[in-house]
């Protein structure tokens, strides 16, 4: 959710060649750009999504809960 006139950030990191520092580097910078409160509208919006393609691929099933202790041995 944006507010007023704010913009979405978009950053994209090109490299010809593997750099893991570099990737790490980029990473960080971009999280720390970010306040609080839009790292977690892109959470649940991630979480969301994630749901939502797990329904529609009839992939989601109710929480189980499995009790190692009293499985029959």
């Amino acid at each position: 959710m944006l507010f007023g006139k704010q913009r979405e950030i978009s950053m994209t990191l090109k490299c010809d060649t593997n750099n893991e520092e570099k990737e790490l580097d980029f990473e960080l910078d971009y999280q720390l750009s970010l306040t609080t409160a839009r790292r977690f509208e892109m959470m649940f919006a991630r979480s969301r999504e994630i749901m939502e393609t797990l329904i529609r691929n009839e992939r989601r099933k109710p929480f189980e809960v499995i009790n190692l202790c009293y499985a029959k041995k």
